[in-house]
């Protein structure tokens, strides 16, 4: 089997495993995506149809990925297969998915294809809206707060009604569900669907209607799970309903590396995976292609002190590698200062940008590493600024949903006004009322050339490719004319208008129609790690939390401080051995995100919300045995601490 050349023995058992439940356990860097590809294409070669196949994971990222890695697979290999888009195996994002499921039923849950998708900024308005509407401050009732317990009630599998007959007489719970009610009217009231309705909404269509169930459990023979540790409950709903009888699924995680509880991931997925499908096969894949011994061995301590985890020790045959350098700082602008210094090092001899980052726990702290960045003359690029959520892309994407969905209100609202129309606050309530015969005949007039933009928007749809509605709907929208004559700024923003219509080329292979239906389904989805771009030569700056996925060859590890790293934050419990062992896997996650060398650095002062402080070293250093340590001594800067015993 020529196909399975360059698999070590773990992979190869993995990738032969076809047919019933399989788990396997794949450590950091341990090639899950190249078993997981070798797998399918095993599958295929063996007589599965392509189209049989389903294969999911989580970021927008690691699915285009993986999607070309597949597909490379198969052009590859010796297979006489035919190369339209319906008859490759399905590789997307479970929300992907979920769009993928609603468009094709839409018409059951009362929506069109073309329906919205509320970003967290439309959704965090509605929520707003809803509050002032039963009465209630949005300065005193955190939007934020009650959106996220809304979200996080979805993520768990509960629509409104079930959240309902919960409330009782808790009085929070009892303005959540308030709000929830009015929420989801707006909802429903513009055809749109927020980021969690496209899985809650997949899995009720799944589960209430037996023919759709059977459609898809008839079309994907096959299924693949990715990352299955960060599945939540509605996740794992979508999954076993598609799995159905065959019970064909192959899921892929790692326990050791389960950080997003806080997110509604449930870690008991994977951990009870045995259970809910009896007579599954695991498959344990402990060889990494990505690190050296010492950052392994470093990584298997920190980890083998957490007891919910599936037991495992991760090897290399890449060599020792240099030791870890440990860095205590005096303070938080020293450490930052020691951080662009070893930087400039790196890329001065000739380590690219790109291959350097700089994780830290909280997102404070990157403001004292980007002022030490920039006195030092480092490019840097801090990882979570989206590219779709600038204001002018919005814009332009809101003018082409709304001309798609007229009754997409939250578009209409944002782009009425925009360029400027005089059309007033009171005069959009009358619109979208339905009042339209109370307008005076300059509202009226202005109402009506609003939609003539609109319609000469859809018009285009049905014929354009996405790029060329793109660069129409900025053109004819006004946007380049009112910005063309602007300032520097104007200036940028129309060039990353333009910009969105660059990107819209890709889409120019598909039908005219679903090529911008799929540009804007994307935009939606858009994830932080979306907007890494790959060619700037740049240091990267981000959380522990953002890292998730990716690798690079430093990498620097900043305030590793108790309360800090591990992170407690207000009001938690230091006994809580549940946030013990999670912070305990994110820390193993920076770890393992560096192939060459790791620095790590604790101040022995920091300013944390204006208050200077004397640190404490993490726990986490002090579990590293010092065969792997090497303390860098610090600079004199003028401080001294002193340590108090108490």
């Amino acid at each position: 089997m020529n196909h399975l050349q360059g698999l070590n023995e773990k992979q190869t058992e993995a990738v032969l495993k076809t047919d019933g439940p399989v788990l396997i356990l794949a450590g950091a860097g341990a090639g899950k995506t190249k078993t997981i590809t070798h797998r399918i294409l095993h599958l295929i070669k063996s007589g599965v149809k392509p189209e049989n196949i389903l294969a999911i994971t989580f970021t927008n990222k690691a699915a285009k990925e993986m999607r070309e890695r597949v597909f490379k697979l198969i052009e590859e290999s010796d297979l006489n297969l035919p190369v339209s888009f319906s008859e490759r195996p399905f590789v997307s994002t479970f929300h992907s998915l979920g769009v993928h499921i609603i468009k094709e039923n839409a018409q059951k849950i009362g929506l069109t294809r073309y329906f919205s998708i509320f970003d967290r900024s439309d959704s965090r308005r509605a929520v707003k809206e809803a509050l002032v509407e039963i009465g209630l401050d949005p300065k005193q009732y955190e939007p934020n707060v009650i959106l996220s317990v809304i979200s996080k009630e979805k993520g768990n599998a509960v629509d409104m009604a079930q959240f309902s007959e919960t409330v009782g007489t808790d009085y929070m719970r009892q303005v959540v569900h308030k709000v929830w009610q009015k929420y989801e009217a707006a909802l429903r009231k513009e055809k749109a669907l927020d980021f969690d309705d496209l899985l809650l909404k997949s899995a009720e269509l799944l589960e209430k209607h037996p023919d759709i169930r059977a459609k898809y459990q008839n079309a994907w023979h096959y299924i693949h799970i990715d990352e299955y540790q960060d599945t939540n409950k509605i996740q794992y709903k979508i999954a076993k309903l598609i799995a159905g009888e065959r019970k064909n699924i192959c899921v892929v995680g790692d326990v050791d590396q389960n950080i997003y509880s806080w997110r509604g991931a449930d870690i008991k997925n994977i951990l009870n995976f045995e259970r809910d499908y009896p007579g599954a096969a695991m498959v344990v894949l402990e060889e990494n292609y990505r690190s050296t011994q010492t950052i392994l061995e470093a990584a298997n301590h920190i980890i083998k002190k957490n007891k919910n985890r599936f037991e495992k020790n991760l090897f290399t045959k890449q060599g020792k590698g240099e030791q870890i350098t440990l860095y205590q700082a005096f303070d938080e602008n020293d450490e930052a200062r020691f951080i662009a210094e070893r930087s400039a090092d790196l890329i001065g001899k000739g380590t690219d940008p790109a291959e350097i980052a700089v994780l830290y726990r909280a997102n404070f702290q990157s403001r004292a590493l980007e002022e030490a960045m920039l006195n030092r003359g480092v490019n840097y690029q801090v990882l979570g600024v989206k590219f779709f959520e600038r204001k002018e892309v919005k814009d332009v994407l809101s003018y082409i949903r709304a001309a798609l969905n007229r009754e997409s209100l939250s578009d209409i609202q944002r782009i009425i006004n925009v360029p400027a129309r005089g059309i007033g606050k009171a005069t959009i309530a009358k619109i979208f009322s339905g009042m339209l015969d109370r307008l005076t005949p300059a509202h009226a007039k202005k109402w009506s050339e609003f939609n003539a933009i609109l319609d000469d928007i859809v018009k285009r749809s049905a014929g354009e490719k996405a790029s060329d509605l793109v660069k129409f709907a900025i053109k004819r929208t006004g946007l380049e004319e009112m910005l063309s004559a602007g300032k520097d700024e104007d200036q940028e923003r129309l060039e990353n208008m333009r910009e969105l219509a660059t990107l819209a080329t890709k889409y120019d292979f598909m039908i005219p129609g679903e090529g911008i239906a799929k540009l804007l389904e994307d935009a939606s989805l858009a994830t932080d790690q979306d907007e890494m771009e790959e060619s700037k030569p740049a240091v990267r700056l981000m959380t522990v939390h953002a890292s998730k996925g990716l690798e690079f060859e430093y990498v620097f590890i900043a305030g590793l401080e108790q309360d800090l790293f591990p992170h407690r934050s207000m009001g938690s419990s230091k006994g809580d051995r549940r946030d013990d062992e999670e912070e305990r896997r994110l820390f193993y996650v920076a770890l393992t995100r560096a192939k060459k060398k790791i620095y790590m650095s604790h101040a022995s002062l920091r300013t944390i919300y204006g208050s200077r402080q004397v640190a404490v070293p993490s726990e986490f250093i002090f579990d590293i045995p010092e065969q792997y340590l090497a303390e860098e001594e610090r600079a004199r800067t003028g401080g001294k601490v002193i340590y108090f015993d108490i």
